[in-house]
């Protein structure tokens, strides 16, 4: 396994990256991934299993775009929380409503590595996007295992570069080189530098998954989406002793 334990930047700086960005963070992510990115959280969603009635805690939300279809899925009688350390983030989520019949939202601003919820509090966890930026990603893992139910599914949509062949040769020269030039021309050039830069020490896949296994998670399985640039993990939180035991 990587020995690498969560991303290197300063957390502060990443916390600023994003807030730098989130006024076109939508629309880059659109651009970078040519709209793939769309049926890539769909596959989230699927892989929760998201049915009505459900609590789910989205880690990591940004502007809530997975937020908001997760809440789709829970209907009016469910609930759905999103976290994210970005204000302005938050802020763009705030601004746009759920569809009509959604679960209510709560947006909440909080570290992914201290989630201040009690244990077992949520049918399904996600994360997309998100774990690469974090400073320990076995202690995330960890947080949303922990308020995580039994039996409730974990969920980590990532980007990733495609194993091999021409894709991987494709996802270098895009993700490497002209993402940052499009950040430029953005006018954010820094922010569109460090993005690509986040991917060079996030684990493969296989170690990502042996993280989730050692958070606790069970079942733990992971596949790689449409293109080979992005990778879905899914884990069940286990069911716990009896206190005491």
């Amino acid at each position: 396994m990587s020995a690498t334990r969560g991303n290197p930047a300063p957390p502060d700086s990443v916390v600023k990256v994003f807030d730098r960005i989130a006024p076109i963070y939508d629309l880059m992510n659109t651009v970078m991934t040519v709209g793939i990115d769309r049926h890539w959280r769909s596959a989230a969603v699927r892989s929760v299993r998201i049915a009505t009635g459900m609590r789910v805690l989205d880690i990591a939300c940004g502007t809530g775009v997975l937020t908001r279809s997760l809440a789709v899925g829970a209907g009016p009688t469910g609930e759905v929380v999103g976290v994210d350390r970005s204000e302005p983030m938050l802020a763009r989520a705030l601004a746009r409503a759920p569809r009509a019949g959604s679960a209510p939202i709560a947006y909440r601003l909080a570290d992914a590595l201290t989630l201040p919820f009690p244990d077992a509090s949520f049918d399904a966890v996600t994360v997309a996007f998100g774990l690469r930026n974090l400073p320990d990603y076995g202690a995330a893992l960890a947080e949303m295992a922990r308020v995580a139910r039994p039996g409730a599914r974990v969920v980590v949509l990532e980007i990733a570069e495609p194993p091999g062949g021409l894709g991987r040769i494709l996802f270098r020269s895009w993700f490497r080189r002209a993402i940052p030039i499009l950040g430029r021309l953005a006018g954010n050039a820094a922010a569109y530098s460090y993005l690509p830069a986040s991917l060079a020490t996030y684990p493969a896949p296989a170690d990502v998954a042996g993280l989730m296994r050692a958070a606790g998670l069970e079942r733990v399985r992971w596949r790689l989406l449409a293109t080979g640039m992005a990778t879905l993990h899914a884990g069940v939180a286990p069911a716990r002793a009896p206190a005491g035991d």
